[in-house]
């Protein structure tokens, strides 16, 4: 596997950043999370002047073994099928990337379909017919795992040539809820029947049953691995191109988007790789799946939206993305209190303006 070299984001700017944000005209954290977006975007690209530059939102689709043992209330054909629904752009995270002037890529990280050639806004990135089915053996080899790694990294440094300074990650691939909540489990000490959620709509009894899949499976387990070795038993090829995507965008320097519960399992796994990627990444939503609260904070993140979704293929992400951008048009933007002549607070906390009150009507 690739040797990732990602540098922790400098803190250097940070009391020159912070005197920016308190100087624009309002009081002192008035603006909240808005405030904290653009102090860390700041930081992420060593600038009081920020910009996001070319935004692209990749969406990994695959399928997992897992699915054979009736976990999800969807049959395995919908992958596939949902993947020609982003190319022909009727999915719901084509409408948000629409609307927010976001590059959409889908790329098919192993799905159980072959896709016709040349299929305009499909990235080939097959690595298999689907992960093997992990209550009987691992998920993935070795290889295939370092596969998925290096050439996701290959795929984002490719983007990131094209100007693009900020990137989401979403999926797609029936099952891999079942994989992300065993991965949930592994990593942050968590029991599994606390993880596993109902995913694509699961009744009382196929919920049940999803829990006890999982329990055997990780029974079977040496808690004790790696993050890589964990990442390949319970993991998906759309889970482990997103650990790489993640990592290589760290080490170019870009903002990451962190979209739901399926990708913040595969920054769990990036974060054991390199604990680094951290600090480049923005965690969008907080998802409606019903592990996703508590594996957010077990890693003591808060994210920006909590809406009640639990969609997957990066929406989360594609809806956040605003948020950055208002975060770095009003610390560019907006007028400070002595280039708008208006007081700042005095020491009984009172304000006055300078300027004629009758100027502004």
């Amino acid at each position: 596997m690739k040797k990732f070299r990602i540098k922790p984001v400098s803190t250097a700017l940070q009391a020159q950043l912070q005197k920016k944000i308190d100087q624009k005209t309002k009081p002192l954290g008035a603006l909240g999370k808005l405030e904290t977006l653009a102090l860390q975007i700041g930081l992420i690209q060593h600038t009081q002047k920020p910009a996001l530059s070319n935004p692209h939102i990749l969406v990994f689709a695959a399928d997992h073994g897992i699915a054979e043992e009736g976990v999800s209330a969807y049959p395995q054909e919908v992958t596939w099928q949902m993947v020609m629904n982003f190319i022909q752009g009727g999915a719901a995270i084509n409408v948000f990337c629409r609307q927010h002037n976001i590059t959409l890529h889908v790329v098919d990280a192993g799905v159980k379909y072959i896709f016709p050639d040349n299929l305009q806004g499909l990235v080939y990135n097959k690595v298999a017919m689907g992960t093997a089915n992990f209550l009987k053996g691992p998920a993935m080899t070795s290889e295939q795992t370092a596969r998925c790694i290096n050439s996701a990294a290959e795929i984002v440094s490719s983007i990131y040539s094209k100007g693009c300074n900020v990137i989401g990650f979403g999926e797609m691939g029936i099952a891999n809820t079942t994989a992300a909540s065993a991965l949930m489990s592994l990593f942050c000490d968590i029991p599994v029947s606390e993880c596993v959620g109902r995913g694509t709509g699961l009744d009382d009894k196929a919920f049940q049953h999803k829990i006890e899949v999982l329990t055997q499976a990780l029974n079977q387990h040496n808690k004790h691995d790696t993050a890589l070795t964990m990442l390949a038993t319970f993991g998906g090829f759309e889970i482990a191109q997103i650990v790489g995507g993640m990592l290589q965008a760290a080490e170019h320097g870009m903002i990451i988007l962190v979209d739901g519960f399926i990708a913040t399992a595969a920054y769990m796994v990036a974060q054991a790789i390199d604990p680094a990627v951290k600090d480049y990444c923005i965690f969008c939503h907080q998802s409606h799946e019903r592990g996703h609260a508590m594996m957010l904070q077990a890693m003591d993140v808060e994210p920006l939206l909590d809406l009640h979704m639990r969609l997957g293929e990066g929406t989360g992400a594609a809806v956040a993305y605003p948020l950055l951008q208002s975060a770095v048009a009003f610390l560019n933007e907006m007028a400070s209190f002595e280039s708008a002549s208006v007081s700042e607070r005095s020491d009984s906390g009172s304000t006055q303006r300078k300027t004629d009150p009758t100027s502004v009507l």
